[in-house]
């Protein structure tokens, strides 16, 4: 069993500890590797699956895409027929500010605690960001008038009904 850190190499390729060097390939599914940050356990979550399930939890919500620490997406994305408000170009820009704030809110968390989640709420939609461990962020937006507590609490019921899955 592998311990220690990780970290992922290219988008599906292989995933490579950074102490070693070791890689692991990844199969099509794009299955990540995640070290807990409270026991010594590895697990395998399947962020695609995770996100898609987050979807089908309601219809409100527009959009369910997990990133990497480096803004690489490693699973989900935008609900099929919904239109994006965004231009690539400010989707990335606004993924690549969720992770500048991940980060300084990790920082943050020696005297604070660590974060859970965050919630922007803007005319036209609410976006969320959740923090899945060290490694991974959780962005989604959903239409302005969804129940802010209760996306929040379905999302946490998945995450952690897809750990228990491994």
């Amino acid at each position: 069993m592998f311990s220690g850190p990780i970290v992922q190499v290219g988008y599906d390729v292989a995933l490579t500890r950074r102490r070693s060097g070791v890689q692991i390939p990844v199969g099509p599914y794009l299955k990540i590797l995640i070290m807990t940050t409270d026991t010594d356990i590895c697990f395998l979550l399947d962020y695609e699956k995770f996100c898609l399930e987050i979807l089908d939890a309601d219809p409100k919500i527009r959009f369910a895409t997990v990133y990497d620490e480096w803004a690489v997406r490693v699973g989900g994305g935008i609900r099929k027929g919904v239109k994006n408000l965004l231009s690539d170009h400010a989707e990335k820009e606004l993924v690549n500010l969720s992770i500048l704030d991940w980060k300084s809110r990790k920082d943050m968390s020696k005297w604070l605690g660590k974060t859970i989640y965050t919630l922007g709420e803007y005319d036209k939609v609410k976006r969320f960001s959740f923090y899945l461990g060290d490694d991974h962020l959780l962005l989604v937006s959903t239409e302005k008038d969804d129940d802010t507590n209760t996306v929040v609490d379905e999302v946490i019921r998945l995450y952690y009904e897809n750990q228990d899955e491994k």
